[in-house]
């Protein structure tokens, strides 16, 4: 007895490469860098209301596209808010250190005077 097999390989493989053609088309990357190309476009010839509009749409299709690097950023966020406070502390610091330096500096230009 002989299997003669239904299904027509040649065919199949035909539609899985078209398939796999149009699944690697990012449609929602294209969506959303032309949305914010139009909008910023928009903006800069001074329709303002219809340019933000268009660049939210586009953002926020990026975001969509983009929702594991969204995700990533998000949960790295207290990190950078942390090393943020850390250099607003120095800065601080520093300043505080030059306002009393000046104070001296001033104390002994006057006691000179």
């Amino acid at each position: 007895m002989v299997v003669v097999p239904l299904t027509q390989p040649e065919r199949q493989a035909k539609m899985e490469r078209h398939k796999h053609r149009l699944e690697e088309t990012k449609w929602a990357r294209i969506a959303a860098g032309a949305g914010l190309v139009a909008g910023g476009l928009m903006l800069l010839t001074g329709n303002r209301k219809s340019g933000l509009l268009t660049a939210a749409a586009g953002t926020a299709l990026a975001i969509l596209d983009q929702q594991d690097v969204v995700t990533a950023f998000w949960n790295s966020l207290p990190g950078h808010i942390d090393t943020v406070q850390d250099v607003l502390g120095r800065v601080e610091a520093t300043v505080g250190e030059l306002e009393e330096q000046h104070g001296r500096l001033n104390r002994i230009l006057k006691g000179q005077a």
